[in-house]
């Protein structure tokens, strides 16, 4: 599998993890989650959860204000929590 604008895909052989990372930068805020093979039951069903959370992150900040050209605090705490909650 191939990483996607986005997302990254990691296999290492001799690394503990494997999965995908979600990382995305709006409005001077990084925002990342790793969504693990193991957790999620693999690479596919992983990668299914990390696009719609990023789908869902896209739609958050397509819909927000932006107050001197940067996120408000309530939409980046929304974020952390969309991110810390995806499942």
């Amino acid at each position: 599998m191939k990483s996607k604008k986005n997302l990254t895909r990691f296999t290492y052989e001799n690394a503990a993890f494997q999965g995908w990372r979600l990382c995305i930068s709006r409005s001077g805020s990084t925002f990342t989650r790793y969504f693990p093979d193991k957790k999620f039951g693999g690479p596919r069903k992983s990668l299914a959860v990390a696009e719609k959370t990023l789908t869902e992150l896209k739609s958050l900040f397509d819909n927000s204000r932006k107050v001197n050209g940067k996120l408000t605090a309530t939409t980046v705490r929304k974020a952390e929590k969309m991110l810390k909650e995806a499942v």
